[in-house]
């Protein structure tokens, strides 16, 4: 790993290990500085991800402590101004759909349950974030040694984003770390998903690179949602990880597609890889029951009406391009997907288009927020 050599044409993290694993095709296309969608859980994420890392660094000093609920009006502001700055990032990313106000409750008490993860691990025994004292949270920033922090491997080439480590506290005294990532979504029900667990495992191998004279490393999933803390000891996955990035190097031909069910279903690139669309139309992929994506033309569009007619482009041949079928449906839009078949309309009546997340009762689709309708561009080659 001491290797002289320049690491910055590309480096692994794990969501971008988990995406070439899913499928090289996918994880090729997000290298191609195509417009990312926003999407609500990663915004909320976000959100509470941001809104601890402040709290953590609270200056005590310039806050009436003395006054009763201070920490509480102190979390709210600090997580409003958070969700208001993720609002505004998500509304102006060009491929989004609807921002869900009502979920902001919710989400606040999954930062409260950080919180109290937090208080936990300093060994306090504090059920309500009202009886916070001074004392209390200066004990919680004491144990904190990385917020937030950027890790790398001695050569660059691997790297992570850490959201805390802290001192292991037992009976006053430290006795070691503990490598935490904070998680935001659905609990595991039994253990750790094989993703996570390789995630928080590859933090804890470039915590231990990075101090060679670390004290005993613990390695655990912190759970906002149920407030539970899921611990892994499995073994190093810093060999594997070099090796994966090896075979993630860029490329200007796309990397092989692996269309499936578990890479497909979710994945935002679709309106650059026809291998997917391919793979519906062989049966390889279902194309959903009452949710589904299609590649289609305009036929007629009433914006008044919000009413319009597709005829879907099947597949001809492997490289994107697309035929004529005798598969029409009617679709009803709203909102964002009606402005935006209106633009395209006007300015690109005959493009070939990409509609996603439509919802079909019977033989009718219904295009709202949930849904989006880009123009269908098959990537062959690299734009980096």
């Amino acid at each position: 790993m001491d290797e002289k050599i320049d690491f910055h044409t590309h480096q692994l993290s794990p969501s971008s290990w988990n995406r070439f694993e899913e499928c090289p095709r996918k994880y090729w296309l997000s290298k191609q500085k195509l417009p990312k969608k926003a999407s609500m859980p990663a915004s909320i994420g976000t959100v509470i991800h941001n809104s601890v890392e402040d709290i953590c660094n609270i200056n005590l000093e310039v806050v009436n402590t003395d006054k009763k609920g201070w920490f509480d009006e102190v979390c709210t502001d600090i997580f409003q101004k958070q969700w208001s700055k993720e609002k505004k990032t998500f509304l102006d990313t060009p491929r989004h759909s609807k921002w869900k106000d009502e979920l902001r409750d919710k989400s606040f008490q999954g930062l409260l349950g950080a919180v109290k993860i937090l208080l936990s691990k300093a060994g306090l025994q504090i059920s309500e974030t009202s009886e916070i004292s001074y004392n209390s949270w200066k004990s919680v920033q004491k144990i904190i040694i990385v917020n937030e922090g950027t890790l790398f491997s001695e050569c660059g080439r691997i790297t992570g984003r850490l959201d805390l480590l802290v001192s292991e506290i037992k009976e006053g005294k430290t006795i070691g770390w503990i490598v935490a990532d904070l998680k935001t979504g659905k609990p595991p029900e039994l253990k750790l998903d094989n993703k996570v667990s390789r995630q928080l495992r590859l933090y804890r191998d470039l915590v231990a690179i990075n101090n060679p004279n670390h004290p005993p490393l613990s390695v655990e999933g912190w759970y906002s949602n149920n407030q539970k803390v899921y611990i892994e000891t499995g073994p190093s996955v810093i060999n594997q990880a070099f090796e994966a990035w090896q075979k993630m190097s860029p490329s200007a031909l796309p990397f092989q597609a692996t269309p499936s069910e578990k890479s497909c279903s979710f994945c935002e690139w679709k309106a650059w890889c026809p291998s997917w669309w391919i793979a519906v139309n062989d049966g390889i992929l279902t194309p959903g029951k009452m949710f589904r994506d299609e590649v289609a033309k305009l036929v007629r569009f009433d914006y008044e009406s919000a009413v319009a007619l597709f005829e879907r482009l099947p597949p001809d041949g492997d490289e994107g391009k697309l035929q004529n079928s005798d598969y029409r449906f009617g679709a009803f839009l709203k909102d964002r997907p009606l402005e935006k078949l209106l633009e395209i309309s006007i300015d690109k009546p005959d493009a070939e288009l990409f509609l996603g997340s439509i919802r079909f009762d019977g033989k009718t689709a219904h295009l709202g927020d949930w849904s989006e309708i880009i123009q269908w561009n098959p990537l062959n080659n690299s734009k980096i």
